[in-house]
């Protein structure tokens, strides 16, 4: 079950938010919707949740209470989540990789992804690693952790929620009026971004990338990135922001997870703007306990190297993702070095035009299937030509419906948001607080009216 769909919309959530804020028993409701939101895609990996749920409280306890042993506590721990996921996610690759080096062929049975794997992991590794710092007192109640480690809203696709971050949520919160409509105002924005912009310009990336590069003229090649550019940032930030919503309306405070990335000045920047939860998590678990930059240059750039190769890693195990990955190491070691000293003497358009160069060129690994098909994509982008005899026909693929989408996507992505206001700005007058009502409902009508009709509705992040 995915948030932008019908069944969720109209079935799933009225129900939850009744039954959650009719009864006296809130996490008990959240814990259960939340088993039944996951046993509707995953039901045979229920239990796999719950015993995620289980090692992590146990040893969570285990640290708060080892002693002398809490490192060793603390690094059992940490393996059993590695181990969790690397059989599921990375078994297979790495098998094929033995082989390959030892020339033979290692026969494993077929292992299904369970989904959000990757982001329920990373979750149990930083409250083990919080509690072994002292930053966080260990949940006493199973139930109450459980419940927080299966919490729908967040679960299959991030942001990823650390547990000191809404600790005391657990325990008590409450959901004034104010707060319900900003969780219902943000729901409706990150609904749009997925349904009318996302999905959208997913029908036009998909036929292109489909088509393959040997059929992609220059300029269909160059739209196939464009289009699945805009495609993952307003599909993973869409979902985004209607997690965070559903959080606000049942009293939890998730962190923000983009801020207009695609309107960065470096990829530095880039990196603190795109998935936020997860490059803070990938600095404060991995990079800052490597030594960070307080050591040597050179092992600074290996750290940064390091850190995204597992990023890359992280989102899917495929030489492609490695790439990606390597790709914005490398371009983050050139920053440290001496790019971004140039960058940041440049004019604001052309660091932002590089920028968002650098990342497109980056999605082509992303998206590819196979490192070959992503090198002949980039050299059809860079390489003047037609297609040849059997091209194919982009214009059938990109309408206008397609190109508004596209259009209005990148408009928001790059340019200065007209609405941001400074801080110390005066209040909003009456009128334009009172417009939001009828604007967000007409925009949830419409985006519930385009998913009725049978949209096309992929969701990229399932996968990882």
């Amino acid at each position: 079950m995915v948030f932008s769909s019908v069944t969720f919309l109209f079935y799933f959530l009225p129900a939850f938010l009744l039954l959650y804020y009719a009864l006296p028993w809130k996490n008990a409701i959240l814990l259960v919707a939340s088993l039944l939101f996951y046993a509707w895609g995953e039901p045979r990996f229920v239990p796999l949740l719950l015993a995620s749920a289980l090692l992590n409280y146990g040893f969570g306890l285990a640290i708060a209470r080892a002693g002398a042993r809490r490192k060793l506590a603390l690094g059992l721990g940490v393996a059993a989540n590695l181990g969790m996921l690397g059989y599921y996610k990375y078994a297979g690759f790495f098998a094929d990789i033995a082989g390959a080096l030892l020339q033979s062929r290692f026969e494993l049975p077929a292992i299904v992804l369970p989904l959000g794997i990757s982001f329920f992991v990373f979750q149990g590794i930083s409250y083990l690693v919080d509690v072994y710092r002292g930053q966080v007192d260990p949940q006493k109640s199973f139930w109450n952790f459980a419940m927080y480690k299966a919490m729908f809203p967040q679960l299959i696709a991030g942001p990823i929620v650390r547990y000191r971050q809404i600790a005391g949520e657990i325990e008590h919160r409450e959901v004034p009026a104010g707060r319900l409509w900003r969780g219902f105002k943000q729901f409706v924005l990150g609904l749009a971004q997925k349904v009318l912009v996302a999905n959208t310009v997913a029908q036009a990336a998909d036929a292109l990338f489909t088509a393959g590069p040997a059929h992609l003229s220059t300029a269909g090649a160059w739209l196939a990135v464009a289009c699945y550019s805009i495609q993952i940032l307003y599909d993973f930030a869409g979902y985004s922001n209607m997690a965070i919503g559903i959080g606000h309306m049942i009293g939890f405070s998730y962190p923000p997870n983009f801020d207009r990335p695609y309107s960065a000045r470096s990829i530095t920047e880039f990196w603190r703007r795109w998935h936020i939860s997860l490059s803070s998590w990938f600095r404060d678990y991995v990079y800052i306990p490597l030594g960070g930059n307080r050591l040597a240059p050179w092992r600074t750039y290996a750290n940064l190297a390091i850190v995204f190769l597992l990023c890359g890693l992280w989102h899917g195990a495929a030489w492609t993702f490695v790439l990606w990955g390597a790709w914005h190491g490398a371009l983050l070691v050139a920053e440290r070095g001496f790019l971004g000293a140039w960058l940041a003497r440049m004019p604001r358009a052309a660091a932002q035009a590089y920028t968002l160069l650098m990342v497109m060129l980056g999605w082509v690994f992303f998206r590819a299937s196979d490192v070959p098909t992503a090198l002949r994509l980039l050299q059809v982008m860079f390489s003047p030509g037609d297609g040849g005899p059997l091209a194919h026909p982009w214009r059938i693929d990109v309408g206008p419906v397609q190109w508004t989408a596209l259009a209005v996507g990148a408009a928001l992505a790059v340019l200065p948001a007209p609405w941001s206001a400074p801080a110390a700005a005066p209040a909003r007058p009456g009128w334009r607080v009172a417009l939001q009502v009828p604007l967000a409902l007409a925009t949830f009508v419409l985006c519930s009216a385009s998913l009725a009709s049978g949209t096309y509705n992929p969701f990229i992040y399932f996968r990882f």
